[in-house]
């Protein structure tokens, strides 16, 4: 295999990512590509309504005015090449805006577009064949914002090997950002399952931006500097290995735990994980940590792809209004609850001598108190609290006639109410999925006005059947006579998919791990966390080995209410559920529990 480095950024990992990302990159000796990932559901809505206010923009302005634009003729000085969704629903759109900065500031660009995954076009025909959501079996919604194809990174290398300096894409799958440079990079073909899929896993690993470098990691006191954490670089070689660092300098931390907690983000089945150039075995896959802040990534595994895309469609779903108040003094959550009770028992009221239905949904948290705790909750009695009240409807008007009656509530309700923290009524933005057979698109990629199709392989070839699980280790001999919580002996990391979320919990050192598995079983799972979850009396709680990181994940379904653009809860993208969890008490014999309070008292 060549010696050959790639070295790669990743310089955003979503639609509000900062803008110090791009000038540490650059400082990176040898640096070849940065990639910039902002899309997400949530995102694409925005561009959706962006779009129909504006039929000329549908893209992102920043990646033009904040994040690429002011380093244009560094980027090109050094040979940098860029590649990002940031087109959204108008790559040509933000092609022709960078080359306007481009030429102002006297830098001459080759700029790529790749398109085709737009499917808004033949949504009447799509809802005649009776298009189905892919896991609900619901037909294809009205008042459709967005409709768009995952492709994956195959367009992304054609653009590149015509010499692209910059290539804009629509709605590609995340982690095709990084594998589409090493496919262009490296020669790799359509069949060569297990590069492909150790470049998904780099992909993976790097399109999230600095959560892989330090950011939101279980150690958080382990992770200096903040304020100037560092974007990481994938040094990326041919046979498929890849060396997550960050650049000299900065803060953050690089380690087998940050690594190994971004490789199971948002991942339910690891042993199949669906992009559209190949099927991921993450339970292969291996970390070493071979420096200061260099983890070396190898040994994920490869099977053929699916014969079908993945559609993303948004579209609108009624009104939300919601009032977040602080409320002060002794008592503070009681007045809390009575207010919120008091606020809805009045604007139902108003509603019915409207003649307007009443709320769809209507939801109350009292923040401060632990409300999404649950029967867990120690936090009683707090002093000061926000109220947070969310209601949703069908009608605008409505949303309005609540937005203006719970300011009032200040003035004609609880003692020690303080002014509220803003917001408006707000459309409602949902999610919707479904496949369509590869042989019905068609990736367009245009290089500076020359457009051409991208033939990709369409027949599939993945067969669920022929996975093979690994297999359940003994439990250990060692008899448990006390309990320390999970956290002193694993990391862990959630993340939301839908209306499930995933929580993987990586062990500190692999004899830990038959201690977690003998305790977290899908039954303790689900009472853990029975109070998210829809039915209680039939939980559905998935357990997964991933033996290459000494890691198990769980997948709680039927458990967010609707999942990210849905749910009025407080933590709707499932931030906090790892955080939750690493207070679960874990039988382990005196002996580990001396050890591991041991390096805690060092710490």
């Amino acid at each position: 295999m060549s010696e050959k480095i790639v070295r790669i950024g990743g310089a955003s990992g979503a639609f509000v990512d900062s803008a110090m990302a791009v000038p540490q990159l650059l400082t990176v000796p040898g640096i070849n590509y940065l990639i910039f990932d902002y899309l997400a559901e949530g995102s694409m809505g925005v561009f959706g309504r962006m779009q129909a206010a504006n039929p000329a923009s549908g893209y992102l302005p920043d990646f033009v005015d904040v994040h690429v634009g002011p380093y244009l003729q560094e980027i090109k000085a050094k040979g940098v090449k860029i590649v990002s969704n940031a087109g959204g629903l108008n790559p040509q759109g933000l092609a022709d805006a960078l080359r306007r900065r481009a030429d102002e500031m006297g830098v001459k660009l080759t700029i790529a577009t790749v398109d085709g995954d737009d499917l808004r076009s033949r949504l009447d025909e799509l809802r005649k064949r009776g298009v189905k959501e892919m896991f609900t079996g619901a037909p294809l919604p009205d008042k459709i914002l967005t409709a768009n194809a995952y492709f994956g990174g195959f367009p992304i290398a054609d653009a590149l090997a015509r010499g692209a300096d910059v290539v804009l894409t629509g709605r590609v799958v995340d982690s095709a950002l990084i594998l589409g440079p090493l496919i262009h990079e490296f020669g790799w073909k359509p069949e060569d399952y297990d590069l492909l899929s150790a470049g998904t896993v780099a992909g993976h690993l790097l399109e999230c931006g600095a959560q892989v470098s330090g950011g939101t990691f279980t150690d958080w006191a382990d992770v200096p500097d903040w304020a100037h954490t560092g974007y990481p670089v994938g040094e990326c070689r041919a046979d498929g290995s890849c060396v997550i660092t960050k650049p000299d300098g900065t803060g953050g931390l690089v380690s087998v735990g940050t690594v190994a907690e971004q490789l199971m983000y948002e991942v339910t089945d690891p042993q199949e994980y669906i992009v559209p150039d190949v099927v991921v075995d993450f339970t292969t896959v291996n970390l070493k940590q071979e420096g200061p802040n260099r983890v070396r990534v190898s040994g994920a595994t490869g099977y053929a792809p699916t014969p079908t895309y993945k559609v993303s469609v948004t579209y609108d779903d009624g009104w939300r209004s919601v009032a977040v108040t602080p409320i002060i003094g002794v008592d503070a959550v009681k007045r809390a609850e009575r207010q919120a009770a008091a606020i809805l028992e009045r604007t139902r009221e108003m509603l019915r001598d409207r003649n307007l239905a009443d709320w769809r949904i209507s939801h109350t948290e009292i923040l401060g108190n632990e409300a999404g705790y649950g029967h867990r909750a120690r936090q009683q009695g707090s002093r000061e609290v926000l109220m947070k009240l969310v209601v949703e409807h069908e009608d605008k008007k409505a949303a309005d006639l609540f937005w203006r009656e719970q300011n009032s509530a200040i003035m004609n309700m609880s003692v020690g109410s303080s002014i509220g923290l803003g917001g408006v009524s707000m459309p409602i933005t949902q999610h919707y999925s479904f496949l369509i057979d590869k042989t019905e698109l068609e990736a367009r990629v245009t290089v500076e006005g020359e457009a051409r199709i991208v033939k990709v392989p369409t027949a599939g070839g993945y067969r669920k059947d022929s996975t093979v699980r690994p297999p359940v280790p003994a439990a250990p001999h060692e008899a448990a006579n006390t309990t320390v919580p999970l956290v002193s002996l694993a990391w862990a990391r959630s993340g939301e998919k839908g209306d499930l979320f995933n929580v993987a919990v990586i062990a500190r050192r692999p004899d830990y791990l038959g201690y977690i598995r003998q305790a977290m079983t899908p039954a303790a799972i689900a009472d853990w966390y029975r109070h998210f979850l829809a039915d209680s009396n039939a939980p559905k709680i998935q357990s997964y080995e991933v033996p290459g990181i000494d890691a198990l994940n769980f997948v709680v379904d039927e458990s967010m209410a609707g999942g990210i653009n849905k749910s009025p809860r407080l933590d709707s993208g499932a931030k906090g559920m790892a955080q939750q969890l690493l207070e679960f008490p874990i039988p382990v014999p005196e002996a580990v529990a001396s050890r591991v309070n041991a390096s805690a008292r060092a710490a």
